[in-house]
């Protein structure tokens, strides 16, 4: 199965967008794919595109599309999706168990360090709009 991990553009700018990547080798997931590039504003759009009813939908978009973004193609031979869940932790890096990415690199609820995909259906589509496939 494949997810998408993508690192956030403050954490891109703060340079420790290798520290997340070491930590999705050292735990044995394999990087098909990773581009480091900003998004457009119609990417982003359509990355987003779940939220488009929601308050934040205009802060998640100027946000991802402030800076460059890593995205990783992750892989692995189990429940990809879950796992990559657990490793980045919840979505408030102050309620993140400790260890996780989110815990480690996350700032608030908005620069919480890293995106990753919720669901094998939604991993296909995020995957395909961060690859520039959509």
């Amino acid at each position: 199965m494949k997810t998408l991990l993508m690192v956030k553009p403050d954490v891109v700018a703060r340079g420790q967008y290798g520290d997340i990547i070491s930590i999705a080798l050292r735990n044995k997931f394999n990087i098909n794919r990773l581009s480091i590039e900003e998004f457009s504003r119609e990417r982003a759009e359509r990355f987003y595109e779940v939220h488009r009813e929601r308050p934040f939908y205009g802060e998640l978009v100027e946000y991802i599309t402030s800076g460059p973004v890593v995205a990783m193609e992750l892989e692995d031979d189990g429940d990809t999706v879950t796992r990559v869940r657990e490793l980045i932790g919840a979505t408030d890096p102050a309620e993140a168990r400790p260890g996780t990415i989110r815990s480690m690199y996350g700032v608030n609820i908005q620069n919480n360090a890293v995106h990753g995909s919720d669901s094998p259906e939604n991993a296909k589509k995020e995957l395909a709009i961060a690859f520039g496939d959509f």
